[in-house]
């Protein structure tokens, strides 16, 4: 699995626990970030909240 984003200068960032995007050998992407309650997902799905700022170096990394 290749990490896409960085380490972020971010105050909430102290423990590795910033949001982040991965991609795995299979070419799907993970995402890591806050839990959201904005609407109730499918049964085995969850949300999830990342800054633009990481979307926006994920897309840098993936050449996009």
């Amino acid at each position: 699995m290749a990490r896409l984003t960085g380490d972020v200068d971010d105050p909430e960032c102290n423990q590795n626990d910033c949001p982040n995007l991965y991609r795995t050998k299979r070419g799907s992407i993970i995402v890591q970030g806050d839990v959201s309650d904005a609407f109730t997902p499918s049964d085995g799905e969850g949300l999830v909240e990342i800054p633009e700022h990481v979307l926006r170096e994920a897309f840098r990394a993936l050449g996009w």
